[in-house]
């Protein structure tokens, strides 16, 4: 893999890419830059994790004219999970640009303060299809200076049936633009939008599959009524750090959730009878350790990005054979190993050729034991999470908290883990054995001089 510096790239730029640990380009990013740079359309197949963010945020960041606070790049995302992130990760790339704004601007949050931010004008605006063209027909977003427009995960918005609403966008951008479309998979659909939307594109194809060198995948044939206990064998035998065990269905997250309770395994739950708040709560809680496992709806942990995810168990084989690409490529990123095992009922065997076929293997189904020892311990993590009534809108900062959890000597930085700033809300992740002493220092002890109330959530 090369490094950075073999691209034509700012040397500010390259400074900052050293500083966030980008050493050397994924396959997307040494292909697509070098187009993206030449201001050409780009439709690219890549899979979540394969580094995608970076190559196009370093596209367009490097054209911008930072002098000129007007909209000139658009990311388009099908989750406002993945919009968060996505605007993240462009925010850590552009501090080497420190005029440049970006705004993330999805569904769940008062449009009217939306609208008062970019009243203030942004660069780089990365936010869903429904909010972004609510934005559009009230006048409050424009599009007149857009160079860049970026389609990411174009696949998903498609399964989403977003595809009509960013055709509507599309209508209120120049015709004279660059557009980027980035997918795990090409359906026709999606060919056929960037034929109507994209000016002699250049088709790139990188890590669109998944090698076994990576991700180890392997299959177990199951009953029905098994599938459960296999779960916990799974985990019980290979010990990942992290999992997230996909259902096709909310029914089949919960009968999942009883059986692992039932067996002492603390998890948590994303599917789609949950609020906005209750599914941040939750990634939240997975992402800093709190629980060891996640059971997740397809629809719900869409865009869901987890570093470091360990394992991913399809409890139900996914319908389509694109959906498994994009379940466990959530695990072996950026190089790293992962597990991906699926559940095989009797007559599903065509859902495993297919996924042959797809990727160009021989994957058999194994038989599984799925007898749980009557001494099993069960599963519990070292971590739990305290919520603060306080975040970013009350100008408190990580290092605030963190300050006034171990000021006095009775907790040690290496017993408080991530820190989450929401705009009224913060999360603190706290080894189990302290969260006691955590949750008093925060109830008893004022942070800037100011009072908030701690809760305890497990």
């Amino acid at each position: 893999m090369k490094p950075f510096s073999h691209l034509n790239l700012s040397r500010p730029l390259l400074e900052n890419l050293g500083k966030l640990g980008y050493e050397t380009m994924t396959p997307v990013q040494e292909w697509t830059i070098p187009l993206l740079l030449k201001g050409k359309d780009v439709l690219a197949r890549a899979k979540t994790g394969s580094g995608k963010t970076a190559a196009f945020a370093i596209g367009f960041l490097e054209t911008m004219d930072g002098e000129r606070y007007r909209v000139q790049a658009l990311v388009l995302c099908p989750t406002r999970e993945l919009s968060e992130q996505v605007a993240g990760e462009i925010r850590r790339l552009a501090a080497y640009r420190p005029n440049i704004k970006v705004l993330n601007i999805t569904g769940g949050v008062p449009l009217e303060r939306q609208e008062h931010s970019l009243s203030h004008q942004a660069h780089i605006v990365v936010g869903t299809p429904g909010r972004i063209l609510k934005l559009l027909k009230r006048g409050s977003l424009v599009l007149e200076e857009l160079k860049t427009l970026v389609l990411d995960e174009a696949d998903r918005m498609l399964d989403m049936g977003f595809i009509d609403s960013v055709r509507e966008i599309i209508g209120y951008a120049p015709a004279r633009r660059q557009t980027l479309c980035f997918s795990a998979t090409f359906p026709d659909d999606i060919r056929l939008l960037a034929g109507e939307i994209m000016k002699d594109p250049k088709e790139i194809t990188v890590d669109a599959l998944h090698t076994r060198g990576v991700i180890e995948q392997r299959f177990f044939l199951t009953e029905a009524e098994e599938r459960g206990r296999a779960v916990i064998n799974l985990i019980r035998t290979y010990k990942p750090e992290s999992t997230v065990v996909f259902c096709n269905t909310k029914d089949a997250c919960r009968r999942v959730q009883e059986e692992l309770e039932q067996y002492r395994m603390h998890s948590l739950a994303l599917h789609g009878d949950l609020e906005q708040k209750e599914r941040n709560e939750v990634l939240i809680r997975f992402s800093n350790g709190s629980s060891p496992i996640l059971v997740a709806t397809d629809v719900a942990a869409r865009g869901l990005d987890i570093s470091g995810l360990s394992a991913v168990i399809n409890y139900n084989l996914p319908f389509e054979t694109e959906t498994y690409i994009h379940r466990i490529g959530r695990t072996g990123r950026a190089g790293q190993a992962g597990l991906a095992f699926s559940l095989v009922k009797p007559g599903e065997q065509f859902r495993l050729d297919r996924i042959n076929e797809m990727t160009g293997s021989d994957y058999a189904a194994d038989p599984l034991d799925c007898t749980v020892p009557e001494d099993f311990p069960g599963l519990r993590p070292d971590m739990v999470t305290l919520s603060i009534n306080g975040g970013r809108k009350n100008k408190i900062s990580a290092g605030d908290i963190l300050g006034a959890l171990t000021r006095t000597g009775e907790l040690r930085g290496e017993d408080v883990g991530k820190i989450d700033r929401l705009d009224f809300i913060t999360f603190v992740a706290v080894k189990r054995a302290a969260s006691g002493k955590a949750l008093k220092i925060l109830s008893r002890d004022n942070i800037k001089g100011r009072s908030f109330k701690a809760l305890l959530h497990d």
